[in-house]
């Protein structure tokens, strides 16, 4: 184990204070994440170097459409998560508590980036599970990085404190943030969360200058409502922009929800059009086909400037980060 960051002692109790929850441990106890553990007075990171998965992946698997497209992305995880969704995907390795080294590999900061760049990537992504759980380890990774010459990206969902915000945007490029649903409530019963601590995260990071993508995914029954889609799509426009892209994902039967049913894929059509028409100038499907809602449309010429078929680029007319009809700025890191 090593000794963690973000923390403070008082009295007989840690105080943890890398994410929302705030953890307040008693020795020998771990955090809500399940990977960080209170003893003889010190807070430890049990997931340190022992990431559970390391491959490169497209980057529009993040998912990111305006940060450099076509790339690869270097794909590192630990186990653990500071939220417990019912219908997490990847509840595998997110949801490991205690023993972290049983799922791991060793694999130092250096070795990181080594691979990643004899892979080809152009940066490395923090994904899959939190990054916020790892955030020690992500960011020795990240400041070697910058080093080399490679950017580094978030896949989050946001549940983080004020303080690993401000560090974390210190060196990461581009994040793709989890926003599930605009309702506490939804947070509460479905993720053990809540929701205001990530809209902070979201608009502290935009404000920040980090390249921000929001994800939401559509779950029947729970946040398959126009309202809901409505209300995320004003939040965006008003809060941190039109230009921000918005991915609205299918859900597919998982985890604590494996009797939930796949989401409609004319649902997700009718949410890109919802958020269209509320003013956000770069909305999209994810995790099913529906028909040109993945490629990136001109808000000027309505051409499409990238087209895509899952994670492949099949076109890309962009041109000094615009319109290569119409010359219309596309909002984007593209170089």
């Amino acid at each position: 184990m090593v000794e963690a960051r973000f923390y403070e002692l008082e009295g007989k109790y840690i105080h943890c204070r890398l994410c929302a929850h705030g953890c307040i441990l008693g020795d020998g106890c771990f955090g809500k994440c399940g990977v960080r553990y209170a003893k003889d007075g010190i807070l430890h990171t049990t997931v340190y170097a022992m990431p559970c998965t390391a491959h490169a992946d497209p980057i529009e698997k993040k998912p990111l459409f305006h940060f450099l497209p076509g790339s690869r992305a270097y794909s590192i995880a630990t186990v653990g998560c500071n939220l417990r969704c019912e219908f997490c995907q990847n509840h595998e390795i997110s949801q490991i508590r205690g023993n972290a080294k049983a799922y791991g590999f060793q694999m130092m900061p250096e070795r990181v980036v080594w691979e990643a760049i004899n892979s080809g990537c152009d940066c490395i992504a923090y994904t899959y599970t939190e990054p916020t759980v790892f955030l020690e380890y992500a960011l020795d990774i990240s400041l070697i990085a910058r080093r080399e010459g490679l950017r580094n990206v978030f896949v989050s969902n946001g549940f983080m404190s004020e303080e690993s915000v401000n560090e974390a945007s210190k060196l990461i490029d581009a994040a793709n943030i989890d926003l599930k649903s605009f309702s506490d409530d939804f947070y509460k019963k479905y993720c053990g969360a809540r929701l205001d601590p990530v809209l902070k995260t979201i608009e502290a990071m935009v404000a920040k200058g980090v390249w921000v993508e929001l994800t939401t995914l559509v779950i029947p029954t729970l946040n398959d409502n126009e309202e809901d889609i409505q209300d995320i799509a004003g939040y965006i426009l008003k809060n941190l922009g039109a230009g921000v892209p918005w991915h609205i994902s299918g859900f597919h039967p998982d985890h604590n929800m494996a009797e939930k049913p796949k989401t409609d894929p004319l649902f997700l059509q009718k949410a890109a059009e919802i958020g269209r028409r509320e003013g956000l100038r770069h909305v999209y499907t994810g995790n099913m086909r529906c028909g040109g809602y993945e490629d990136t449309i001109c808000p000027n010429c309505k051409k499409a400037v990238i087209k895509r078929s899952g994670y492949e680029i099949i076109k890309n007319i962009l041109s000094d980060g615009g319109c290569g009809y119409c010359k219309q700025k596309i909002e984007g890191v593209w170089k």
